[in-house]
């Protein structure tokens, strides 16, 4: 009885090591009872990582997984599937796009062959309809064909306008768009009994944020304000490690802030757009792809202001 307890044993134990091998550089960590982040690479989109370099959540219920974004590729998801056994052989029933990045949505297709409901809102198809050409075509050149290899834009099944609420194995999820920050489509998912908000990209812990001309910089504050309200205990962030509402306001709405004053306070004296992309960020030095960010954001911001004033 023994030797098939110790066989059973180093068998389990290989599957989570393949598994764990199979899942490459993402991160499982656990957040909360049942709650877990999914992390992965906090650069730039590559054939290593296979258009994962964004962190995802993972919720186990009594009825199933629920997958919040389905990574950024087939082979992505693949891979992401991978991570998710190394906690749990539940099969994912439920995937939930938080946005309109390629890694919040190019990966529904290997889920939804499996089975798994797509839940989305309006805002974040039209937006994934809208830039799916784009995104695919700059997957190609990031991560190379083979890596991009077997992805095709399937978009949510079920999809929502400003709000949903659904109770799944024992679990009550509300989804709230934001109308609007990082992309237009970008949606909180909030876990009301373990105070747990996934963000997506409306939050980035550890690494700078991106603001591009599809961002909302102008809504972006608020969405996070009206995130903010609910007090979570946890975040898990578009991009970054696990934290609480605290790093969360200084990593990213700290920044923001920033950035909205210092361009504001350009804009007013009449400056050039050259001096609004010269303001002062280095307060946030710290965070990783500074150098890469910083300037361009400042100029987004300018060109979405300018009017303003």
């Amino acid at each position: 009885m023994n030797s098939i307890r110790t066989a059973l044993a180093a068998f389990a134990a290989l599957i989570v090591l393949t598994a764990q091998a199979a899942a490459g550089d993402l991160s499982v960590k656990k957040v909360a009872d049942n709650v877990y982040a999914i992390v992965g690479d906090l650069g730039q989109r590559s054939p290593e990582n296979l258009g994962n370099n964004a962190t995802f959540g993972l919720v186990l219920t009594d009825a199933g997984a629920v997958l919040v974004d389905p990574g950024g590729t087939w082979k992505g998801a693949e891979r992401l599937a991978a991570a998710v056994r190394t906690v749990t052989e539940q099969p994912i029933r439920i995937v939930i796009n938080s946005g309109g990045q390629d890694h919040r949505w190019l990966g529904n297709g290997y889920f939804k062959a499996q089975g798994a409901r797509i839940i989305a809102s309006v805002a974040a198809v039209a937006d994934q309809q809208e830039r799916a050409d784009a995104q695919l075509q700059g997957l190609e050149f990031l991560v190379g064909k083979a890596g991009l290899e077997g992805t095709r834009a399937v978009h949510a099944g079920e999809t929502f306008g400003e709000t949903m609420s659904f109770e799944f194995g024992g679990t009550r999820f509300e989804l709230f768009a934001t109308g609007g920050a990082h992309t237009p489509g970008d949606t909180v998912i909030w876990l009301p009994q373990r105070r747990v908000a996934f963000t997506g990209d409306m939050v980035y812990l550890d690494r700078i944020l991106g603001i591009g001309s599809f961002s909302d910089f102008k809504n972006w504050i608020p969405a996070f304000d009206a995130m903010a309200a609910l007090q979570p205990a946890h975040i898990v962030p578009g991009h970054g490690n696990p934290a609480t509402l605290e790093r969360a306001r200084a990593d990213t709405y700290a920044y923001l802030v920033n950035l909205n004053q210092r361009v504001s306070g350009v804009l007013q004296d009449g400056g050039s757009i050259e001096d609004g992309t010269a303001v002062d960020q280095d307060a946030f030095s710290y965070l990783i792809n500074f150098d890469q960010l910083a300037r361009r954001n400042a100029q987004e911001v300018y060109i979405q202001l300018e009017f303003d004033f």
